[in-house]
């Protein structure tokens, strides 16, 4: 969901790229879906390992959305200025009703925008001084 809304959002400043630690190669469904409610289609994307880019592309920014993330993803990572944590509760580890669950993928999709476009304002505002 970052990746997409990042892309969205601030894809004139940054080039984004999108990576976990334990990636399934699949986009979940209810990502997808609420995705697509907001007119971002990721029906072809796939999770990938940080694996990939570790050592072979320079990380400018580093935003890891989750605390297993932040405590497990490397913390050295050529040409790294900024080492984000916003952590953010996985909507798949949720149990509950079909309507539930949706609705927790609603909530921590509209959270995750939000804190984008909170930190895009502030970059936007620095690079104008």
């Amino acid at each position: 969901m970052g990746e997409a809304f990042l892309r969205k959002h601030g894809g004139d400043l940054f080039e984004v790229h999108s990576a976990g630690l334990e990636p399934t190669g699949e986009v979940h469904p209810l990502t997808i879906r609420v995705l697509e409610e907001r007119g971002l289609d990721v029906s072809g994307h796939h999770s990938k390992s940080a694996e990939k880019y570790l050592g072979r592309l320079p990380v400018h920014t580093l935003i890891a959305v989750c605390d297993q993330a932040a405590r497990n993803c490397p913390s050295n990572w050529p040409g790294m200025e900024e080492r984000l944590t916003w952590p953010f509760p996985d909507p798949a580890a949720f149990e509950g009703t079909g309507a539930e669950t949706l609705a927790r993928f609603r909530g921590v999709r509209d959270s995750i925008e939000a804190r984008i476009l909170e930190w895009l304002a502030k970059k936007r505002l620095e690079t104008t001084y």
